[in-house]
């Protein structure tokens, strides 16, 4: 089985780099100022990231049908994950090609990225949430599931919606491995807390219903965007936005000849 797995990992890992070049040039269309960023996010919030123009990324905004392709867990200095360059570690998240690590906010300064914030989660189970992501620090990425998001790039027909979750979900299942979204799944169901759960009819004559805990490694970062339970937080609104201050340019751009 070892022999198996160190098989599965040296091929994962040729191919995470293959998938992981940038294909084109990264432009966010109107990223938050960072310290406004810094400002408004709070321990146990979700970073959503439009990644860069990678096939990797490519792949998970085709299969999850949204611009986020990528999820970090904000866990504040209250964490004491110490610091890399002069800057605090405050967000944990899973690379691909390094594992779970820990990194600065300034990462993703450039990057468009959006706050996602759990309603009502208690101080004791956001302390909870915290550790339980920053323990899992130098866990190995879950390489299977990059080999299984091959399949979106052999010559076949486009991926029925209804395996889109499947795809982007399948991994090896070992508990030492993670992916950018299960892992912070697997943080918020130790506690209890609801991301997207199957809402299921007790029967076809009631309209009663039970919510059934939808396994961890089924949960992509376009999740914690549509969830009912999580608040889009936007920092230039909550900083104080006034459409009275904006400084517009007067000056129109020149038409382009299209004449050729």
């Amino acid at each position: 089985m070892s022999a198996t797995i160190t098989l599965l990992d040296k091929v994962g890992e040729l191919v995470a780099r293959q998938l992981s070049r940038t294909t084109s040039g990264y432009e966010p269309y109107a990223a938050a100022r960072p310290e406004l960023v810094a400002m408004t996010i709070r321990p146990a919030d979700v970073l959503l990231v439009e990644g860069a123009r990678s096939k990797i990324n490519s792949a998970i905004r085709y299969l999850t049908q949204s611009t986020w392709s990528h999820a970090a867990m904000y866990v504040g200095l209250g964490a004491g994950l110490g610091e890399r360059n002069g800057e605090p570690l405050v967000l944990v998240e899973a690379e691909l090609g390094q594992g779970v690590i820990a990194s600065p906010l300034s990462k993703y300064d450039t990057f468009n990225t959006r706050i996602c914030r759990p309603v009502g989660l208690t101080p004791k189970d956001r302390v909870s949430v915290i550790r339980h992501v920053s323990e899992r620090i130098g866990y190995a990425y879950d390489l299977k599931n990059i080999l299984d998001l091959m399949r979106f790039f052999l010559p076949n027909p486009p991926v029925p919606a209804r395996w889109r979750r499947r795809m982007i979900a399948l991994g090896s299942g070992e508990p030492t491995r993670a992916i950018c979204s299960s892992l912070i799944a697997q943080a918020f169901e130790s506690v209890g807390y609801p991301i997207l759960p199957e809402v299921r009819r007790v029967d076809k004559a009631s309209r009663r219903e039970i919510l059934h805990i939808r396994h961890h490694s089924l949960y992509t970062p376009r999740d914690f965007d549509v969830s009912p339970f999580f608040a889009v937080v936007k920092p230039t609104i909550e900083t104080g936005f006034d459409y009275k201050n904006i400084q517009w340019d007067r000056n129109p751009a020149p038409e382009r000849d299209n004449t050729g």
